[in-house]
């Protein structure tokens, strides 16, 4: 499975619960875009809407060669199984719960996203994640010059 693209920000910024994997219902010149890999994930996110789910903010640059360009920055219709819909719409009832996309890739021929359950870091959390993350990178750095 090759990566499109990733959302760094989503592990820095939100604590991510339970992950799913969806499909995503795009037009042609978007497919030929996400071939060159032109796609941003950084502000981006997941509603529920009537029993669908629906990808935000996420910016599918133009195919340069198509005739019929699409929007950008349109939304996007998510594909997923009924229950998996029932469940993110009971899940994202609970206050402070988001659904943000995490990455975009390849699943053979067909383009898939996955939306991660979230809830919001405060400072804190965001700090001592930094101070984590450079602790990790000094024991690495010592175990690799030992």
């Amino acid at each position: 499975m090759a990566d499109i693209a990733r959302n760094k920000q989503a592990g820095y910024r939100y604590n991510l619960l339970e992950k799913w994997e969806a499909g995503l219902q795009l037009t042609g010149s978007e497919v030929k875009s996400l071939r060159q890999g032109g796609v941003q994930l950084k502000d981006s996110y997941a509603t529920v809407r009537d029993g669908e789910v629906w990808l935000h903010n996420v910016h599918i640059a133009p195919y340069a060669h198509a005739r019929d360009g699409h929007d950008p920055e349109r939304p996007r219709k998510l594909l997923l199984h009924k229950g998996e819909i029932e469940r993110l719409i009971g899940r994202t009832s609970e206050k402070g719960l988001t659904l943000v996309p995490t990455r975009v890739y390849w699943k053979g021929p067909v383009a898939k996203v996955e939306i991660a359950l979230a809830r919001g870091k405060n400072v804190q959390d965001k700090r001592r994640y930094l101070k984590e993350k450079d602790a990790r990178r000094e024991i690495d750095r010592a175990l690799s010059d030992r």
